[in-house]
């Protein structure tokens, strides 16, 4: 038995979700004759109370199409240090948009407007990037899975109001923070320009991201997602396991946050851990102490099957996951309590 907690993006659909895709009704969607990513398309963007929705081959494409549906050539972004767009999509935002970042030094990924608001260059001095856009990530992936109170990002609207910026969610784990947090989509419709839904992490399905906007940006979207290859035929078939997903993988994300929290409980009981961050959701990163080595847990773990991840620095990373069963977790809960250094 081999356990992967190195990622929620490891998952393979289920004989369920197979099935959906097997029967689902396609078309070309170059064309927007696809009735299934129609469906889709229009199910996400009435969960979120917003216009239109477009399918994405993946998030990070997603999110490389809002930036520069935002932005010009020569503009700056602000966002947290560890945020996505930044560390994790290849340099996109100034390869694919021609646009730098300014970095926030935030609070487990997360930024506040006062932050926000400070690091807007004055537009009238030319001699600094324009700022045009705010991106932040909920729930955070180096944050630890984060999620970021409905308050605060009220207020980083407002900042985005008051200075006449755009404003762009990386909502790649969103429906583990809308679980965590009992909140309701449409909260988070009603604040952004635009937001990045992933369908393949904790949801379950083998691909896609969903963007959402009004439905004048949508249809610059459609532009956008070509020139960046993401032209799709019968997608529909991609389509229907994020149908599947939303309509029965929702609301079981509890059991992956709970079961990261349990994870957490076991570790803090450890002599050879630093620390354990915060658990809100299904990630959970931990360090050991600096006379011990991230790599001999690795070691330990991966000689009893289970996979996690390093982050650098002594920290590593566990992910729960849709895949990883009731069976698993109490044999790596048995081995994290057994584990010795």
């Amino acid at each position: 038995m081999e356990i992967n907690l190195i990622s929620d993006t490891v998952t393979k659909p289920t004989h369920e979700m197979l099935q959906h895709m097997f029967r689902a009704k396609v078309g070309d969607d170059v064309y927007k004759q696809d009735p299934t990513v129609n469906e889709l398309e229009e199910t996400v963007a009435d969960l979120f109370g917003m216009e239109a929705a477009l399918f994405f081959p993946s998030g990070t494409m997603a999110n490389q199409a809002a930036i520069k549906l935002h932005t010009n050539p020569g503009e700056q972004l602000i966002c947290d240090k560890w945020a996505h767009v930044f560390n994790y999509e290849g340099g996109g935002a100034s390869f694919n948009s021609g646009v730098s970042c300014c970095l926030i030094d935030g609070d487990r990924g997360m930024i506040t407007a006062e932050q926000v608001e400070a690091a807007i260059n004055p537009p009238e001095f030319y001699h600094s990037p324009l700022t045009s856009l705010v991106c932040v990530e909920n729930t955070t992936n180096k944050g630890g899975g984060a999620c970021y109170d409905i308050e605060t990002l009220k207020q980083i609207k407002q900042v985005c109001d008051k200075h006449g910026l755009k404003y762009h969610l990386d909502g790649a784990r969103l429906w583990n923070a809308l679980v965590a947090k009992k909140q309701h989509p449409k909260e988070f419709g009603a604040f952004f320009d635009t937001i990045s839904v992933c369908l393949s992490k904790g949801l379950g399905a083998p691909v896609g991201s969903v963007l959402l906007g009004d439905k004048k940006t949508m249809n610059r979207a459609l532009r956008i997602r070509k020139i960046l290859g993401g032209g799709m035929r019968q997608a529909g078939y991609l389509a229907a396991a994020g149908l599947y997903a939303l309509r029965n993988n929702v609301g079981r994300l509890e059991n992956d946050h709970k079961r990261a929290k349990e994870l957490g409980q076991i570790l803090k009981q450890k002599n050879w851990i630093a620390t354990v961050e915060p658990v809100e959701t299904n990630i959970l990163i931990f360090s050991v102490k600096p006379n011990y080595s991230e790599q001999a847990v690795i070691e330990k773990l991966k000689q009893k099957n289970i996979a996690i991840s390093a982050m650098g620095k002594g920290k590593l990373r566990i992910v729960t996951h849709l895949d990883y069963k009731e069976v698993m977790h109490n044999y790596v809960l048995d081995t994290l309590e057994k584990l010795c250094l």
